[in-house]
C-alpha cells in the first residue's frame, strides 16, 4: 500500500480517513476530535462572512494542533430574477403560514452573498495547510496564492472531465464524490447534465484520467466500502453521513432520529432548498415546492430566501420543514462521539491493511 501512504505524508496524517466538510452540522469540535486522532477534520465556511471563516478557523485552531482541511464553495453569483424570488418569497410566506412558523416577510437586499474570494488572505494568513473546494475551481490568482503559502489543494470532481480540469489548473489532489453522497453536489459544468456517476463507477475511470491523488466520498462507512474504494484507485476516503448523528454535529435532534430508521431509498437530489441539487432524505417541504410547481431560484439565492424558514423549523425540532442532507447509507449513521465513529473507521482500515499483508506475504 506504499501509494496511500504518499498521501499520509502530503497530509500530515495517520490513517487515510478525512472527515466529509458539511456546512450547518460540522463543529470546530467534529474537525478537531478526526484531527487528534489521526485523520483530517475538515471545517466548512463555504459562503460564510470573512469574520466568521475566521472565527471558525481560530475555535477549531484552539481544539487541535494537528493539521485540518478548511473548505470554500468555489461558484460564482449570477444575476438576480427580481419576479422569480419575489414568487419564491411568496411561496415561502403561504408555506409558513400553513405550518405555523412566524416567518415574517424579508426584503431582498439585505442578503449578501460572500464568495471564495474573500477568505483568501484569511486561509493565507492563517496559514491553512489543506484548503479544499467545492461547486467549481478557484480562480489562478487564489490557486497561486495558496500554493505559495504551502496549502495543498483539493478540488471535488463528479466526473472524469471536472477531475481533468482540475488536473489542469495544478491542482493538488481530488475528491471523487460519487452520486451516493450526502449534501450538495460539487459538479460544476453547468451546462452539461449533471453527472450522476456512482462512487464505484467514477473512481476507476478517475484513476485511468488523472495523475493525481484520489480521495473517494459516497456511502462509506465500513471495512468493505473502504476497501472497495481504495481496490478501485482511491489512496483516501472522505466520510461524511456516518457523522452526521456524532454528539459533535450541529443538525437538531429530528435529523440524528431520522438517519437511524432511513431505508436506502429515503434520499433524493432536490434543489428545494438551497437551488443547488443536494442529497437528502425527503420530506415535506421538498415535497410542498414540487407540487408547487414554481421556478426556483439558483443557488446561493434560494439558499439565503428559505434560510429563515428552515432555522425557525430547526428550532422547533421539525424535520419535515428543513434539509436532512444525508447520503445513501444513512442508517449506518450511529450517535456515539466523533472520536469513537472515527476509531472504528480506522479499526476497519487496520483490517484491510491486514488482508492485504497476508495476500501479499
Amino acid at each position: 500500500m506504499e501509494r496511500k501512504s504518499d498521501i499520509l505524508q502530503s497530509l500530515g496524517i495517520d490513517y487515510p480517513i478525512i472527515q466529509a466538510p458539511m456546512l450547518g452540522a460540522t463543529t470546530p469540535a467534529m474537525v478537531a476530535a478526526v484531527s487528534n486522532a489521526g485523520g483530517l477534520g475538515s471545517l466548512p465556511v463555504g459562503g460564510l462572512s470573512p469574520d466568521k471563516t475566521l472565527e471558525l478557523i481560530q475555535k477549531t485552531k484552539e481544539l487541535t494542533n494537528k493539521p485540518f482541511a478548511v473548505n470554500l464553495f468555489a461558484h460564482s453569483i449570477g444575476a438576480v430574477d427580481e419576479v422569480q424570488v419575489a414568487r419564491m418569497q411568496e411561496f415561502m410566506l403561504q408555506l409558513a403560514a400553513k405550518y405555523n412558523l412566524p416567518l415574517g416577510r424579508q426584503d431582498f437586499e439585505p442578503f449578501q452573498f460572500y464568495t471564495y474570494k474573500e477568505q483568501i488572505d484569511i486561509l493565507v494568513k492563517e496559514r491553512i495547510p489543506i484548503v479544499s473546494f467545492t461547486f467549481g475551481i478557484l480562480n489562478d490568482e487564489s490557486i497561486a496564492a495558496l500554493q505559495a503559502s504551502g496549502s495543498i489543494l483539493i478540488g471535488t470532481a463528479t466526473c472524469a472531465k471536472e477531475a481533468v480540469l482540475l488536473q489542469e489548473r495544478g491542482i493538488d489532489m481530488i475528491a471523487a464524490q460519487g452520486i451516493e453522497a450526502g449534501g450538495h453536489r460539487g459538479s460544476f459544468l453547468l451546462e452539461e447534465p449533471l453527472p450522476q456517476i456512482a462512487l464505484m463507477a467514477l473512481l476507476p475511470q478517475l484513476a485511468d484520467s488523472v495523475q493525481l491523488p484520489i480521495i473517494a466520498a459516497g456511502a462509506i462507512y465500513n471495512r468493505a466500502t473502504m476497501r472497495a474504494a481504495f481496490a478501485l484507485g482511491a489512496q483516501a476516503v472522505q466520510v461524511g453521513t456516518a457523522f452526521l448523528a456524532s454528539h459533535e454535529s450541529a443538525t437538531i435532534a429530528a435529523h440524528k432520529a431520522a438517519l437511524s430508521t432511513a431505508a436506502d431509498t429515503d434520499s433524493m437530489l432536490t434543489r428545494a432548498f438551497s437551488g443547488r441539487w443536494a442529497r437528502g432524505l425527503r420530506n415535506t417541504f421538498a415535497e410542498e415546492l414540487v407540487r408547487a410547481g414554481i421556478s426556483i431560484p439558483d443557488y446561493p439565492i434560494q439558499n439565503s430566501i428559505t434560510a429563515k424558514f428552515r432555522a425557525l423549523a430547526q428550532q422547533q425540532n421539525n424535520k419535515e420543514l428543513t434539509n436532512l442532507w444525508a447520503g445513501q447509507a444513512a442508517h449506518k449513521a450511529e450517535v456515539k462521539s466523533t472520536k469513537e465513529i472515527f476509531e472504528g473507521l480506522v479499526k476497519d482500515w487496520k483490517g484491510i491493511n491486514h488482508e492485504y499483508e497476508k495476500e501479499n506475504f
